[in-house]
């Protein structure tokens, strides 16, 4: 697989919250922090992703927005 994102984070899935349209997929890092992604069912099927299941957060985005309090 080759991609333009540079942003590929591999780790585990530790987690599916199901919904019921979309689901939140909970990818736990080597460094211990959790990235989650709301993805449809399908997409969670078609990938066959499961607890345990290794995978890639991969981000790609033209602008993030920090704010605080």
């Amino acid at each position: 697989m080759k991609l333009s994102a540079r942003n590929q984070l591999k780790g585990v899935v530790c987690g599916i919250d199901v919904g019921s349209v979309n689901d939140v997929v909970k990818i736990k890092l080597a460094s211990g922090d959790i990235i989650s992604a709301t993805i449809t069912k399908k997409s969670v099927e078609e990938l066959g992703l499961a607890v345990g299941k290794e995978a890639y957060a991969i981000v790609k985005a033209s602008s993030v927005i920090v704010a605080v309090d």
